[in-house]
């Protein structure tokens, strides 16, 4: 079973994959996810935890939704083939053996496959996985719930990002406490 964050976050990385707005534009719900996933972004960010995305076939597809990419500036954009980000040998080294990277907290599309897909290979290579259940996306609701339940038997925490980020704060006399809760109003 995964264990929560650790307090403090030194081995947390949130990977944001392929929220590209073509993907975006045919998920159900579509606008929704990307808010949930900006939040999630604005969140982490607020909390220093390092932020990266991933993009499904850039070249074809087009790039991360900038409004996205503005909230983590510095964050890297790995494009790839791989359904799973972990299939791409550039993605996995950066993320395994360039980072001391103990926990993956997940967001982004498509439920049934790349999030799917990464998140078992993130556990496969020994990592703590956590995904923002109100920050995934998929065309089709019935193919996400039945992901997301087999992802929790698998060992992944499926939580939503408010719950996780305020594990994370852990007390209101944290400095980012008083912005955090307005972010939380603003992405309501």
């Amino acid at each position: 079973m995964s264990a929560p964050p650790s307090p403090d976050f030194a081995d947390t990385l949130l990977l944001c994959v392929d929220l590209q707005p073509k993907f975006i534009a045919a998920m159900d719900q579509g606008p929704r996810l990307q808010r949930r996933c900006a939040f999630a972004i604005a969140a982490a960010t607020g909390l220093g935890l390092p932020v990266a995305f991933t993009e499904q076939v850039p070249e074809k597809l087009g790039p991360t939704a900038p409004e996205l990419l503005a909230l983590a500036p510095l964050a890297p954009v790995w494009g790839k083939t791989a359904f799973s980000a972990f299939g791409d040998n550039a993605i996995r080294a950066a993320l395994l053996d360039e980072r001391a990277l103990g926990h993956l907290l997940l967001c982004g599309l498509e439920t049934p496959v790349c999030v799917y897909q990464t998140a078992l290979a993130a556990i496969a290579a020994g990592l703590h996985v956590t995904l923002l259940s109100d920050a995934v996306g998929a065309r089709r609701g019935d193919d996400a719930r039945v992901c997301l339940d087999a992802l929790a038997r698998a060992g992944v925490h499926v939580l939503p990002a408010e719950t996780v980020f305020y594990a994370l704060l852990g007390d209101t006399g944290h400095p980012f406490f008083k912005t955090y809760t307005a972010l939380v109003k603003s992405h309501a």
